[in-house]
């Protein structure tokens, strides 16, 4: 059975595996990874039993916008509703936020359609990135 939490004491070490099996360049900085996470506005974590399985994160000014930079979950948990039971956990607690934002690539465009997204217009995702998995 899956169970979700707003925890923030989850340990590097079990954090770690999710981020490696996608492939996210950011698992090469550990304890960067894990105080930006432990610091999010918002923090929502799936878990089957005492194994961390999925995770997500919001970041936001309180007031009117939330962005969405983290959503991630084991490849063999994928498929099942947990990515969704997640950000809709995320867009509930931020529902009276004016703008909810995020940034989605390949495959993942199509999930974050099915979670009430849509294409922000003309605009382009713009960054300055010191990771390689995109």
């Amino acid at each position: 059975m899956v169970t979700f939490s707003e925890q923030r004491d989850i340990p590097i070490e079990q954090i770690l595996p999710i981020y490696e099996a996608n492939g996210w360049s950011s698992a090469q900085k550990p304890q960067a990874l894990h105080q930006a996470l432990l610091n999010s506005h918002g923090l929502i974590s799936a878990w089957e039993g005492d194994r961390l399985i999925g995770i997500g994160n919001a970041i936001s000014d309180g007031f009117l916008v939330v962005y969405y930079p983290h959503l991630l979950i084991h490849p063999g948990y994928q498929g099942q509703g947990i990515g969704q039971s997640i950000m809709e956990r995320l867009k509930q607690r931020y529902a009276s936020m004016h703008m909810h934002m995020l940034v989605a690539d390949s495959e993942a465009i199509q999930f974050y359609e099915k979670c009430g997204f849509e294409r922000a217009g003309k605009t382009e995702p713009m960054w300055i990135y010191a990771g390689d998995d995109h």
